[in-house]
């Protein structure tokens, strides 16, 4: 039986910002260091960030990574370090993990299967590794090193490594959140692995990246499958972790990187397995992070959303308080000759209650200068919804406006429901920088506005924002459900036909009303030109608009 002492380094880089991931990842190989680690794990093409997309195609981006990687190796002495980095050899580029030791790169691993299905388009720039090593000796024990998708399915490296006397294995990761899947994720690559009767060490990124979020969730487990750490999720972490491992013959000549240890080590404080959020605190922690880091790492310093008083805004800013601080937050109400009393008093004891800059700007002016200028051209036809739409457009040019004078980023506030079937004013409600809840179906919405208010002794969103019927307030007495199934219907009928695809006769045949699924998908497939012109959101489903997504706006498929 052999010892290893190995250091998880969960870190939230920033993409293409190369000295500060190199900053981060030597800072964190230091404090590994200072704590007698043999290997320090960082994630999935660490120097650079993930993912780099198109960046991978600029030839001086190739070249500063590897820079960057240079200059982490140079850092390294007795303890090893595993980094993700992209890897150009001639014309080709590799998803790769390099071991780093004694201030020298000592040898490279190359990601073997590359996804290219959901988020993923990896292949559209990288090359597949060919083989499954090679296989490193650290501290006298035999390690395989593989790259997140390579855990998930048989083909990947690991059988080929167990064959060559592979005693643990250490999986780089950059894996994106989404509800439910941590502890599917979990399993599935504990189970891959422990088959075989050898430990893994499980290193995710953590951070917002545009659209998608990574949680972390870093991990341990021994040969039995038993998990002995866990990093916290939506957070940076070190942890370091002592694992006994069953030495093996090789089946092939390792990279020998250190030879077995040659002093007893000192006492590490006992691996913690951190606890797992529960559901609704896990999206609000996930939300929270995207917005948090889509704010500095695109250097914002302040935000700016427009409060209606309704539960999506409130919802909004409750997040941003919680990701930058009530001083970073301006919330303004935009009343119109339609806004009740009721919803500008909660847009106002929201800002009272979260400590955040309020202003009042009154729209009617502006509205009744528009529909003056509009008159000859509109004379003949009613008012219809084009004057509702005049009053959410001239709610966005304020909001804009104000972005442009102060540098304020603007955070809308459409939820999923409203997007998924076009329920919003193009340049209008959907004009702004950053879409907090824009994969949060309207039923989720209050749940985290319920758990928001558990959070605080009395609820700081007001309970008649939650509890009043949904409305946009563009003309006398409007409801949601005058235009919309009430939510409890339309939701779960948007989980099937926009993330699960099943076709409008799917729906119908199980049981859901023919006109309701005509209205509905018919709402949503025209509402493709919208969302194409929308901002960036968070993504915390199984699909979401964006990246997920990808539909023509020119299509008569029904």
């Amino acid at each position: 039986m052999a010892s290893i002492r190995v250091a998880l380094a969960q870190l939230n880089f920033c993409l293409g910002d190369f000295e500060s991931n190199v900053a981060s990842i030597t800072e964190a190989y230091d404090r590994a260091l200072e704590r007698e680690a043999d290997v320090v794990v960082f994630s999935e093409l660490a120097v650079c960030g993930y993912p780099p997309e198109d960046l991978l195609l600029k030839q001086r981006f190739l070249e500063d990574a590897r820079a960057a990687l240079e200059d982490v190796a140079a850092h390294t002495s007795n303890a090893v370090a595993v980094v993700g980095f992209p890897e150009q050899d001639g014309e080709r580029i590799y998803n790769s993990a390099a071991v780093c030791h004694q201030g020298a790169v000592t040898g490279i691993y190359r990601k073997q299967l590359l996804p290219n299905y959901s988020v993923f388009d990896e292949k559209r720039y990288f090359t597949p590794g060919v083989s499954a090593g090679p296989i490193f000796q650290i501290a006298g024990v035999m390690v395989g090193i593989s790259i997140c998708e390579d855990q998930w399915f048989d083909e990947g490296p690991l059988n080929d490594q167990i064959a060559s006397g592979v005693g643990l294995a250490i999986s780089l990761n950059a894996s994106p959140y989404q509800r439910g899947k941590d502890a599917a994720r979990a399993s599935t690559v504990i189970e891959r692995v422990t088959s075989h009767k050898i430990p893994v060490v499980y290193v995710n990124q953590v951070g917002g990246q545009d659209e998608l979020i990574f949680d972390g969730s870093s991990f341990v487990a021994n040969s039995e499958g038993e998990l002995i750490a866990r990093l916290p999720q939506f957070e940076e972490a070190v942890q370091i972790v002592d694992l006994d491992v069953d030495e093996c013959d090789s089946g092939e000549l390792p990279v020998i990187v250190t030879s077995k240890k040659q002093k007893k080590k000192g006492e590490i404080a006992e691996p913690v397995v951190a606890e797992v959020d529960d559901p609704i605190a896990e999206v609000w922690n996930a939300l929270v992070l995207a917005t948090r880091d889509y704010v500095n790492k695109n250097g914002f310093s302040e935000v700016v959303i427009g409060l209606s008083g309704g539960v999506d805004s409130s919802l909004v800013a409750a997040i941003a308080v919680d990701a930058l601080g009530p001083e970073r937050v301006h919330g303004v109400s935009m009343p119109s000759r339609y806004s009740s009393q009721g919803s500008e008093d909660d847009a106002a004891e929201l800002a009272r209650n979260f400590g955040i800059d309020f202003q009042t700007i009154p729209i009617e002016a502006g509205y009744t200068a528009l529909t003056d200028m509009l008159e000859s051209v509109f004379r003949g036809h009613s008012a219809d919804l084009t004057e509702e739409n005049l009053q959410s457009r001239l709610r966005g040019i304020l909001l804009m406006a104000m972005s442009n004078k102060k540098g304020w980023l603007v955070l809308t506030t459409g939820n999923k429901s409203e997007t998924s079937v076009g329920y919003s004013t193009l340049y209008g409600d959907t004009a702004g920088g950053f879409a907090v809840i824009k994969d949060c179906p309207k039923l989720l919405v209050y749940e985290l506005c319920r758990w928001r208010n558990t959070q605080t002794t009395s609820p700081w969103i007001p309970e008649a924002s939650i509890t009043k019927p949904p409305s946009a307030e563009l003309r006398p007495d409007q409801t949601d459900d005058q235009s919309l199934p009430p939510y409890e219907l339309l939701d779960p009928l948007l989980e099937a036909y926009v993330e699960q695809d099943r076709s409008a006769a799917e729906l119908v045949a199980e049981g859901y009303d023919p006109e309701i699924v005509q209205q509905i998908t018919r709402l949503v497939d025209l509402a493709e030109y919208k969302r194409r012109q929308s901002p960036p959101g968070p993504r915390i489903s199984m699909k979401a608009f964006g990246k997920d997504r990808r539909l023509p706006i020119t299509n008569r498929y029904r």
